[in-house]
């Protein structure tokens, strides 16, 4: 099943999907918003999969052509995210480039920080920040998003509660976050409120892609118009999803809604490319010995997009340009 929220005040105006993302019908009386099918799954899943089934057949009364113009995050606001660094190339890369160590358990259990829950943008909308020197950056993942997650549960279980995955571009402020981690209490203004791409996806609905609690399939990032990266996502992770959750879950129950994600796609084959400008970096100065990669500018794009196999599009994409924040009103 695919979903997707229409603008429409903080938490959007839920639809359901066409398989080939051409078409929607409005999910209401079913559920008016997505928060309100992952407090209710149990109950609603069921008939939105029918509406799902109806919509792809072309028997759904109310459908409507998709815009995607006008689609907003899936879930603009969740309880809790929750972001791991998985893919152990991208944290290699980035700690020796710096001339850090690793940690002594990287391998025994993920890294994992708690970031803005609110405000997630749209694929399509701006990115805007106070100030160019903060060191912009994008940073291409998939996110996992719970149901009810209860304390203590295990990893292998924990999968049995993701319900929807959905593309996510984790912001990060590369000349701020150094400072903040030599603090030793973690992020905070470093990373500022990610974008989700538009559409959220069931993992039935991935098919073949859903394998060992991970999700295949290539990772193509744009920078300033340039093809960055293609990157395969269901490999080179000691990590899946339930890992990240039962992690987090050891001393905490998960509400619905709950954002995870796995960390910036990476692979262990330079020539895959990179999912951030960092990586890039790393990479440069490893191989080069100095930087030619700029960190983004204010009025530069990026584009994010998973493909199948089939090269299909599988949450649509993410294309956001950055900006300069508007001055506060007096």
């Amino acid at each position: 099943m695919k979903l997707a929220s229409l603008r429409s005040g903080r938490d959007g105006e839920l639809i359901v999907v066409s398989r080939d993302l051409s078409r929607a019908v409005k999910a209401a009386p079913i559920a008016s918003t997505m928060q309100q099918v992952l407090d209710n799954w149990g109950i609603v899943e069921p008939r939105l999969q029918r509406l799902y089934a109806e919509l792809n057949a072309g028997e759904c009364d109310g459908q409507f052509t998709l815009d995607v113009e006008v689609l907003s995050a899936p879930l603009p606001r969740s309880y809790q995210y929750l972001d791991g660094a998985a893919y152990l190339s991208h944290i290699r890369r980035n700690r020796a480039a710096r001339g850090e160590p690793l940690p002594d358990d990287l391998l025994d259990k993920p890294l994992v920080y708690q970031g803005i829950s609110h405000g997630f943008l749209g694929w399509n909308e701006d990115v805007a920040l106070p100030s160019e020197d903060l060191g912009i950056d994008f940073e291409a993942e998939i996110a996992a998003i719970t149901g009810d997650v209860p304390m203590g549960v295990s990893a292998e279980a924990a999968c049995e509660h993701i319900r929807l995955f959905v593309l996510l571009n984790d912001v990060s402020l590369r000349s701020v976050i150094p400072g903040e981690l030599r603090r030793t209490f973690g992020f905070l203004i470093g990373k500022p409120a990610s974008s989700m791409g538009p559409i959220a996806v069931t993992p039935d609905e991935l098919g073949q892609l859903w394998v060992g609690c991970l999700v295949g399939g290539t990772m193509q990032c744009w920078v300033r118009g340039e093809q960055v990266g293609r990157i395969e996502t269901g490999i080179d992770t000691p990590f899946h999803y339930g890992h990240l959750i039962a992690y987090a879950a050891q001393t905490r129950a998960f509400e619905p809604g709950t954002i995870v994600g796995l960390g910036t796609v990476s692979n262990e084959d330079e020539s895959a490319g990179c999912g951030c400008i960092g990586e890039i970096r790393a990479l440069e100065t490893l191989n080069h010995g100095k930087i030619t990669t700029p960190l983004l500018r204010f009025g530069e794009r990026i584009k994010i997009e998973h493909i199948d196999r089939n090269g299909q599009t599988v949450f649509g994409c993410i294309d956001q340009r950055f900006v300069r924040m508007a001055p506060l009103q007096a």
